[in-house]
């Protein structure tokens, strides 16, 4: 995409660029998912890359003509079908105040290897502790809250890695409609922050708790491999329709170019 206009990159896009895609979804057979009570099954990236000052920092104030890509993912081909055909037919896209002209659009599908792969968070994993678990994970009696509290570094990293193969597993069973018969899902995981995010949803700004993280694997098992392979196409952790948990490969990467038949490509 390219900026049509001088703006300041907008840094609580989530819930507008959300509402973008589901604009993209009237008069189609994804029309009313916007209101289903279920998961969604997709994501989307941050736009990237944005541009540098001199000292190497990201510069927030985006110049007209300034080219950016966006990635949007689903496991549900017919949702990256009909977005694909909407997109065709629009030559802008208007977030908020951002405004780009579309200059091309791919459709690509990701194939993750067996070995040595390493997965990063490019943006926060949402993750909330239910109530009913308080005991169990050791939620000290001070921070506890009625109904849910979002995971924080402060609490047992055991309630993380236990909440997200939870999510990710009745996701892929809602999906699917078969069950994840999987015990383990990740194997070495390296926390790298905690991020405080405030979205806007139903008219007020909402406080979210996420976190930054590297997931690594030496070998996957045909299993993990499905599960991790859907959790990428559909976002880790919860919000996912607000564009968090999406996650990127960063080693070994082979895309698979999927050609307007729908047939994987080298």
């Amino acid at each position: 995409m390219k900026a049509t206009k001088d703006f300041i990159y907008d840094q609580k896009y989530y819930h507008k660029a959300s509402g973008f895609i589901y604009s993209l979804l009237k008069d189609s057979p994804l029309d009313t998912l916007h209101d289903s009570k279920s998961y969604k099954f997709f994501c989307f990236s941050n736009l990237f890359p944005l541009p540098k000052n001199e000292t190497g920092k990201v510069n927030h104030s985006i110049k007209g003509g300034t080219e950016v890509n966006w990635i949007i993912s689903s496991p549900s081909t017919l949702f990256i079908r009909v977005l694909e055909q909407k997109l065709k037919e629009r030559k802008e896209i208007n977030i908020g105040e951002m405004s780009f002209s579309i200059e091309k659009i791919e459709l690509f599908e990701l194939r993750i290897p067996k070995r040595n792969i390493s997965l990063i968070s490019a943006t926060p994993i949402i993750i909330r502790i239910p109530e009913k678990n308080y005991e169990i994970y050791g939620i000290p009696k001070e921070f506890r809250k009625k109904r849910y509290v979002y995971w924080r570094k402060m609490y047992s990293f055991e309630a993380f890695i236990k909440q997200l193969e939870e999510n990710l597993k009745k996701k892929y069973e809602k999906f699917y409609g078969v069950k994840a018969d999987i015990d383990r899902i990740f194997e070495t995981l390296r926390f790298r922050k905690e991020v405080v995010i405030y979205v806007t949803l139903e008219g007020r700004d909402r406080m979210m708790v996420g976190s930054l993280w590297e997931f690594y694997f030496s070998y996957l098992d045909s299993k993990q491999k499905m599960l991790l392979e859907f959790g990428i196409d559909c976002g880790f952790g919860e919000r996912n329709s607000l564009g968090f948990g999406f996650i990127n490969l960063t080693k070994n990467r082979r895309m698979e170019r999927v050609n307007k038949d729908g047939i994987s490509q080298q």
